[in-house]
């Protein structure tokens, strides 16, 4: 099967937060909302993950409304169940809560037999200074490139 090249990112996740562990979890999804996916109408800005009841959803997330999809189409922001291994989600509902860390999507994609995937990482809120010193490190990072490419 043919997969399309689907990689939407957060990229806001990595300027507001530092990450610590990253996991793959799926996504419980309609019909509607995986061809919307595979259209690449899908967005993660805002978007958190929490656990209710031992179970991990994420909010937040917008898919659009497939063109197509008459009455049967979804709700936009809907909160969606993400599936993970008990093992995961014993580990990930432990660091929440001892820690103060928190879950956020880093990027949606399918993977090889056509199923949407969600990586989301274990994170740590970034103080503003943090934030200042991660563009001084882009910013001169990004200087030496081009004094490199020079000579």
């Amino acid at each position: 099967m043919a997969t399309n090249k689907v990689n939407i990112r957060n990229k806001r996740a990595f300027f507001d937060y530092e990450i610590i562990d990253k996991f793959v979890a799926g996504i419980q999804l309609t019909g509607t909302e995986i061809k919307s996916i595979r259209n690449g109408r899908a967005g993660l800005v805002d978007s958190f993950c929490y656990f209710k009841k031992g179970e991990l959803w994420v909010k937040g997330m917008n898919i659009a409304e497939y063109f197509y999809g008459t009455f049967n189409n979804h709700a936009p922001d809907r909160e969606r169940k993400l599936l993970l291994t008990k093992k995961e989600l014993l580990k990930l509902e432990r660091k929440t809560k001892e820690s103060g860390l928190t879950i956020v999507p880093l990027r949606m994609f399918l993977n090889e037999r056509g199923y949407a995937k969600l990586e989301i990482a274990l994170a740590q809120g970034k103080k503003k200074h943090d934030k200042r010193e991660t563009i001084k490190e882009r910013d001169t990072k990004r200087e030496l490139e081009r004094i490199r490419k020079n000579f």
